[in-house]
This record gives structure tokens, C-alpha cells and sequence, in this order.
């Protein structure tokens, strides 16, 4: 059986982790392979059982008081190279990526932590547990004390060229390529290398699930991206991958490029990651335009937009053709209705063609082109929902605008419509394709964000004023809807 010491500051973790451990097997009626060494809440207490019991696994948590967890690790690891690690965060940072990786840091658990996630992850580190050799080997291997340690810090010359003779590296500069696919990076590292080797001298390792690639030679990056990348993308298909490629350096100053590997990597997962985040809010607009006031409906579309110009502006123009493009299927059935497919002349027409984003030369010109045409789209939505809507429902979202803040119920709304509150449920259903409840909590929601980035509002003040008399609820709801808490919105702004 394989030891594994819990390192976290929160009980709630240490016992979820605890009963999760118990509870994985390999199979039905099989014990765990792992046993529980010990749980430490403090760094310091990490490192005095991490020496005491010598675990074969560590899950260890980065905020900890005293000693934070990768300061434990950088401790230990020379000590006990073969020992499996994995990081428990809140999220992930590109410079707790930067000194994770020399220590050979396994894996990454992002909380909270779902049954699967834990028992996939372990699944996996017992793999890797029971491919390493008796721990009192000394195991030592230049390609990987190169990868995973050395060219993660300045090296001398000296100790550069020593690795150059070791592992037959033709030239004395090089750059360095950082990969992640969707698929299990085991699986296709040697099928990468084997591309990169037709025409580049290449070493690798995998670390953190991703691929490192050290490529020796003249060869410029820019030369490598514009012709092996377009090798690797034919050998991965429909795989969808993210690269990082660093400029090409001298040996010993190597960790110039494994630096900008990383920060080209992380930077295209940010913008990947910003659109994940955003896709909620789009369903949200899509669902709610002609809803909403007209200042809420733009204020949300601008909290859409705004981030993807800010990183990509040729790739947010695109992002927003897509938008615009579902939204005028949405009110007009454009693109999906019977007289496109019988080219029939009948087809409806639109307020603007959103191809014409794409000509847009600069943000200047979005923000005119958004202001002539947004308006006329929420407009058209405001008409069509209205004019659909019978005089009760008018009534009930007229009461439930004026009334928001107050603690109103179903039944406060249906007699101020004159209807019995089961006709009004089946109208927010039928009509609305939501319940009062979501309705009147993303109406809170959005003017209680609205007040925490127009107005100096502190969290427990805008929780007030939008008729939540717990902050703490207001944030748990908050987060659901949004996605973030509201404390990281003012800390935004």
C-alpha cells in the first residue's frame, strides 16, 4: 500500500480528501492501495511529517499558514525526489506554475474538489507511483535533472555544456516549446517527437501533464512555428491543443524561453478560459434580451464584449459575428426557417448584416458600430416580447421592477396582476422560459453588479440594496449566477 499525507488548513477538506481516499479502489470489494500517513494544517507541520513518515503521496494545499505549500515542497525535494506531489489551489496562476514545475509537481487539484476529479487524479498518480523505482535508489537522469530542474533557473556555462555532451545536443543554443492537448499527453508525446525530429533535434519530458520540448539548434522559433506547428496540427486532427514557444537563447540562459513558453501558454488558456466564463453570460442575454431594461441588457452585453477586446481585438471581431449571428436566428429564425431551405423570397429583414464586424479597423469603430446597432436589436426584442406578452405578465414584470428590493413573493406579484400565482408561474414558464424566482434573482443580481462597478458600493451594501438582508447568501447566489464572487468584481474595478 502506498502512504499519503493531506496538507490543508480547512477541515472540511481534510475530511473530504480523507473519505475519498478511503473510498477509491480498483475494483468492486477491493481495498484502497492507498493509506492515510497523517494531515497537517500548517506548513511546518508538513515538513516535520513529510521527514517522520517519508509518504509516497502528498496532497498539498498552497495557502497554508506559516511555510505556504510549494516553500514545503522546495524543501523536501531534493531530499525525496520520487515522492508524488499534487498542488491543491483555488485557482490556477502562472507564477505557481513557474515554481511548480522544477520540483516535479504531479498534478493540479482545482477547488473545490468534484468525486471524480479525486478519483481520476489518483488513479492516475498510482500509475505513476508504481513506475518509479524502490525509493532508496538514488535515480538520477540528465535529460530529466535538465527539464525538470535546470533550465527552469540561469545555469552556468559549464554545467550547461556538460549536459550538452551527455545528451548529444548539437548546438549550443536552443528554444523551448510547452504543449497541453485534450487527450492524455503520455499517449502523444513520442508521436510529437517523432514529427519534431523529421527536422529539429529534440528532447522532452512530461510534467504537470504537459509536454516540454527542449529544440537544439539555429533554427529560429518563428521559422519552427510557421512549419512544424503546422505538422503537429495535422497530427493531432480534431485534437484540440495550446502551445507556448519561447525565443531561442543560449544553453545556459535557457530559462528565458521556458519563461515565455509559459507565459505564451498561459496567456492563450486566459483567453480560451474568457470565453468558457463568458458563454454563461451569453446564454443569459440571449435568453433575457427585450426582458431586461435597456441599460441592464447593454450594461451585460458589455460585460461580454469588453473582456475579448481587450485581449484579441481581430479575434473578439469574430466572437462577436457568432454572438450577433445567434441572437438574429433567435428573433428572427433567419438562418434555420423553411424559406431559406426552399429558397423562397419571403425571407425576413434584418436590422444589420453581422458580417460587417469583421471590417471594423479599431475598437473606436466597434464602439460606434455597437451603439448604432445594439440598440436596434434590443429594440426589435423589447417588440417582439411585448407585443407576444398578455396585459397580466406586463403588469407582473411592471411590479416586480418597481418592487425588487422589497421582499415580494409569487403571491405579492399575481394579485398586483390580477391573476391567481399557478397562472402566473405557467406565464413566467411559457412566456419568460424561466421561474419568478431565477427571474427576480437575476434582476437583483444584475443591479447589485451594476452598483458594485458604477458606485462606490462595498458587497454587504449593494446586498442591501437589492433586497438581500444576508451578504454571505447574496454572495453564494451571486457567484452561481455569475460565475465569480462579488468581492473579486470590486477588486476588478
Amino acid at each position: 500500500m502506498f502512504s499519503v499525507l493531506i496538507v490543508d488548513d480547512e477541515e472540511p477538506v481534510l475530511e473530504s480528501y480523507d473519505f475519498m481516499l478511503r473510498a477509491f479502489s480498483e475494483g468492486e470489494g477491493e481495498k484502497s492501495p492507498f493509506t492515510l500517513a497523517g494531515k497537517a494544517r500548517t506548513g511546518i507541520e508538513a515538513l516535520r511529517l513529510i521527514h517522520e513518515q517519508k509518504p509516497d503521496l502528498v496532497f498539498m494545499d498552497i495557502n497554508i499558514p506559516g511555510l505556504d505549500g510549494l516553500a514545503v515542497l522546495e524543501e523536501v525535494h531534493k531530499k525525496y525526489p520520487n515522492m508524488v506531489c499534487i498542488l491543491s489551489t483555488a485557482y490556477e496562476r502562472f507564477d505557481i506554475a513557474k515554481r511548480a514545475i522544477p520540483l516535479g509537481i504531479f498534478s493540479y487539484l482545482v477547488k473545490p474538489v468534484s468525486k471524480n476529479t479525486f478519483f481520476s487524479t489518483l488513479e492516475n498518480a498510482l500509475v505513476q507511483l508504481r513506475s518509479l523505482p524502490p525509493s532508496n535508489s538514488e535515480y538520477s537522469e540528465p535529460r530529466l535533472d535538465l527539464l525538470r530542474r535546470d533550465i527552469w533557473a540561469v545555469m552556468d556555462e559549464q554545467r550547461w555544456h556538460w549536459y550538452r555532451e551527455k545528451l548529444g545536443l548539437q548546438s549550443d543554443t536552443g528554444f523551448v516549446l510547452i504543449m497541453e492537448i485534450d487527450e492524455d499527453m503520455d499517449i502523444w508525446a513520442e508521436r510529437i517527437v517523432e514529427k519534431i525530429l523529421y527536422r529539429h533535434h529534440c528532447i522532452f519530458d512530461i510534467m504537470l501533464h504537459r509536454g516540454i520540448f527542449l529544440i537544439s539548434g539555429s533554427l529560429s522559433p518563428d521559422q519552427f512555428r510557421k512549419k512544424t506547428i503546422k505538422l503537429l496540427e495535422e497530427l493531432l486532427g480534431n485534437l484540440s491543443f495550446t502551445y507556448g514557444l519561447g525565443g531561442s537563447y543560449s544553453g545556459h540562459l535557457l530559462y528565458y524561453s521556458c519563461t515565455e513558453a509559459l507565459a505564451e501558454l498561459t496567456k492563450k488558456k486566459q483567453g480560451a478560459d474568457t470565453w468558457l466564463r463568458l458563454s454563461k453570460k451569453v446564454a443569459l442575454l440571449r435568453q433575457k434580451i427585450g426582458l431586461l431594461p435597456l441599460d441592464d441588457t447593454i450594461s451585460l452585453f458589455s460585460e461580454i464584449w469588453e473582456p475579448l477586446f481587450s485581449e484579441n481585438f481581430e479575434r473578439a471581431k469574430i466572437r462577436m459575428v457568432s454572438f450577433f449571428t445567434l441572437v438574429l436566428d433567435d428573433l428572427f429564425n433567419c438562418w434555420s426557417a423553411p424559406h431559406l431551405r426552399n429558397d423562397s423570397n419571403d425571407a425576413p429583414i434584418l436590422p444589420f448584416d453581422p458580417a460587417e464586424i469583421i471590417k471594423l479597423p479599431d475598437l473606436g469603430a466597434w464602439k460606434r458600430w455597437v451603439r448604432l446597432n445594439f440598440d436596434k436589436l434590443v429594440l426589435e426584442a423589447n417588440l417582439q416580447h411585448q407585443g407576444n406578452f398578455p396585459p397580466s405578465l406586463l403588469k407582473a414584470l411592471a411590479f416586480i421592477k418597481e418592487n425588487y428590493t422589497k421582499s415580494i413573493q409569487l403571491r405579492d406579484v399575481a394579485d398586483a396582476a390580477s391573476v391567481n400565482s399557478a397562472h402566473l408561474s405557467r406565464l413566467f414558464a411559457d412566456r419568460l422560459k424561466t421561474n419568478f424566482i431565477d427571474y427576480l434573482t437575476t434582476l437583483r443580481v444584475n443591479e447589485a453588479e451594476r452598483l458594485l462597478i458604477e458606485k462606490p458600493f462595498s458587497v454587504k451594501d449593494a446586498a442591501f440594496a437589492v433586497g438581500y438582508q444576508d451578504p454571505n447568501y447574496f454572495s453564494k447566489i451571486f457567484k452561481k449566477i455569475r460565475g465569480i464572487l462579488p468581492t473579486e468584481v470590486v477588486r476588478k474595478n
